[in-house]
């Protein structure tokens, strides 16, 4: 059933192929972010707002009247600004969108988290419970990005407390790797992928998690289609089925990472240090693209 859907951030890099691809549905799409992008996409109706203006969010949400919200918006790096202007811009956004979205009418909510809100890279240290991480290792943010997009989720969980009318989700996608950059274009750390994979002290800081922006769109195509099978305020992992090296994570984590060997012995082959099992099972989701097929030769 072809839907009305606001995504935010869509000039963003997530958003850029998000919209891309909801476009080529049938679904009616608005793209909402604070500036209009340079090369809008076709069949989509882009509007700028300033999601930091709880009113004019409301406002724009109410004349829209969305059936879903794809909330991507925010601050997208850590330590891109001060940590304070982190906080409080990202928790805002979650806050003014999703309250839009359940007063504009929308039926389901998705909210754009981050892995990295888990903690790894502490400088204080980080041991989890176990490897692959999964939706039930609590999070230890260490920064303000993480406590933020934490916060992300506990609003989604919040909303899901006043009213059960309205599906709210949140998901955690991995390290973005956008169409472009498999050609060669920098990564949002300014390295290209190959350099990521030549040098795995690149990717350990996210202990070599990446997921193809694409897939992050079919995994929230399928969040839309499935969400009546979702538990109201759940959480997922989107990631790629491997991970971003050339070598087994059970031999890389103990060579960078050694106060977390004893976690990493499973994690042979390809195998990530991320769990997206609970997308596979509850959501029919399965990641299609790899650095394997994907990387320009």
């Amino acid at each position: 059933m072809a839907e009305r859907i606001i995504i935010t951030g869509g000039s963003g890099r997530l958003g850029r192929s998000v919209v891309a691809g909801f476009a080529a549905t049938e679904h009616e799409i608005i793209s909402v972010d604070r500036d209009l992008p340079e090369q809008p996409v076709d069949g989509v109706d882009h509007r700028a707002a300033d999601l930091l203006d709880a009113e004019a969010t409301a406002a724009l949400f109410a004349e829209i009247s969305p059936t879903a919200v794809i909330s991507l918006a925010a601050i997208a790096v850590p330590f891109a600004a001060p940590e304070d202007v982190i906080l409080t811009t990202n928790a805002a956004i979650a806050q003014n969108v999703t309250a839009a979205a359940v007063g504009s009418g929308a039926t389901t909510v998705v909210i754009a988290s981050s892995p990295s809100i888990m903690g790894y890279g502490s400088p204080a240290g980080w041991v989890p419970p176990r490897l692959p991480l999964d939706e039930e290792v609590p999070p230890q943010p260490w920064h303000a990005y993480g406590l933020s997009k934490h916060v992300a989720e506990q609003v989604a969980a919040m909303f899901a407390q006043q009213t059960d009318a309205v599906k709210f989700m949140s998901f955690r996608p991995c390290y973005v790797i956008a169409p472009e950059e498999w050609e060669g274009a920098p990564t949002q750390q300014g390295h290209t992928v190959r350099e990521r994979l030549d040098d795995p002290a690149l990717s350990a800081v996210a202990l070599f998690n990446y997921v193809d922006a694409r897939d992050v769109t079919d995994f929230l195509l399928a969040a839309l289609e499935h969400s009546d099978a979702v538990e109201n305020g759940s959480v997922f992992f989107v990631g790629a089925a491997d991970a971003l090296a050339r070598r087994p994570l059970a031999e890389l984590i103990p060579e960078l990472f050694p106060e977390l060997a004893h976690l990493a012995g499973g994690l042979t082959g390809d195998a990530t240090a991320f769990s997206i099992e609970k997308a596979r099972r509850v959501l029919g989701w399965e990641p299609k693209r790899s650095w394997r097929t994907e990387l320009s030769h």
